[in-house]
């Protein structure tokens, strides 16, 4: 039995140009418990992460403008919130798509422990947009909050945050544990809560950490066989926006690590994910697919998305 973690992109509940309502959120969130059903039903063990790009970031909104009114939460703690709505409205998509399986879904609040001076280095650099795209005058009022601001892919501008490279999943016991008794686990959801390890304790870290790249942390201590990154495309594309453009059903890690090298892909978009593919396969596993959600099941079955491999396996 193959076990595959299902690294959901934050556009997955809230798709571009929705305002990210709950009734939107619960639509999308059922289109995806069709897909991960599909793996579920071709006998794969299951442990699905998602990010909270778009939500984290509006939650954040919401705080900003109530902060007269009660006290305005740290960013680690609106990743919380995200984490356990998010997590419940998946776990409900996933209840109704899967009554076989009713007695054995569990989400599960994670936390990403991370360095001190990773930490340190990514608050001098911010790579992780969130939220809405912004208007003219909104671009100019968030940055008037003291909120960084940057173009995200060429498609606009959002804020930017902080965004560490985890190194630990707190909860990786609990989730091979639930894994092993039959459990789809939903876990690491919007990259995990970040956290440092103090001497008097745990601190939360005014960070988000990418989604994709604790999904890798989570694969590894599982064992798991794929990581199954799944985003807007259905394949990744090499020279986007160009005329050039075309796409890539498989490539190995040094491929991968290449095309990076050259720019193909960039830190706030597919970037990470192609880092994670490589870091997962470079680290153990049999492979990782980057693709749609609507291709999901039709990429583990090698007839769609892009497939990063060992160089030995090429």
């Amino acid at each position: 039995m193959t076990t595959v973690v299902v690294a959901l992109g934050g556009n997955a509940l809230t798709k571009p140009g929705e305002a990210g309502t709950a009734a939107e959120q619960a639509s999308n969130a059922a289109r995806m418990a069709v897909s991960v059903g599909e793996l579920v039903t071709a006998g794969h063990r299951i442990v699905v992460t998602h990010g909270n790009g778009p939500q984290v970031g509006n939650v954040a909104i919401q705080q900003f403008a109530a902060r007269d009114v009660v006290p305005a939460l740290p960013l680690h703690l609106i990743g919380a919130m995200t984490q356990g709505y998010m997590g419940s409205i998946i776990i409900r998509a996933l209840w109704n798509q899967l009554p076989g399986h009713r007695g054995r879904l569990a989400a599960i609040i994670t936390h990403a422990i991370v360095r001190k001076d990773d930490a340190n280095a990514a608050f001098s650099e911010p790579t992780k947009p969130i939220g809405p795209f912004l208007e003219d005058d909104d671009v100019t009022d968030a940055t008037a909050r003291g909120w960084t601001v940057a173009e995200d892919s060429g498609r606009g501008h959002r804020r930017i945050v902080p965004s560490p490279r985890p190194r630990e999943v707190l909860e990786a016991a609990a989730i091979e544990s639930l894994l092993d008794n039959g459990f789809l686990v939903v876990a690491g959801g919007g990259g995990g809560i970040p956290i440092i390890r103090n001497p008097d304790g745990l601190q939360g870290v005014e960070a988000v950490i990418d989604k994709d790249r604790l999904a890798v942390q989570i694969a590894l201590a599982v064992k798991a066989e794929v990581l199954a990154l799944v985003t807007g495309v259905d394949h990744v594309l090499l020279g986007f926006g160009t005329p050039h453009e075309r796409s890539i059903g498989r490539m190995t890690t040094s491929e991968a690590a290449h095309f990076m090298a050259a720019g193909e892909f960039p830190a706030g978009s597919m970037g990470p994910k192609i880092e994670s593919a490589i870091e997962f396969v470079d680290g153990g596993g049999e492979y990782a697919v980057i693709t749609s959600t609507d291709q999901l099941a039709a990429a583990l079955r090698g007839e769609a998305g892009s497939r990063v491999v060992r160089n030995s396996a090429a």
